[in-house]
């Protein structure tokens, strides 16, 4: 089963917050969402078992969706 995370903005915390679906976890936080939406830093985050990730503007509304593979080593 693949892992699933969204990034969205968290008014509480004044951050974009990337959280797992599942767990609602918080893995990172970032100042701004090109920050946090940069394909080295979110395939860093979600490491080697990888996910899809999906992006939400900051009124929550569904932006786009990415997938990073799983890396084998």
């Amino acid at each position: 089963m693949k892992r699933k995370f969204t990034l969205r903005f968290d008014i509480s915390k004044s951050k974009w917050v990337l959280k797992h679906d599942d767990t609602e976890k918080i893995v990172r936080m970032f100042k701004t969402k090109e920050e946090g939406s940069r394909a080295g830093i979110l395939r860093k985050a979600l490491g080697q078992m990888g996910g899809t990730v999906v992006l939400r503007t900051k009124r929550g509304v569904f932006d786009e969706e990415r997938i990073f593979p799983q890396l084998r080593g």
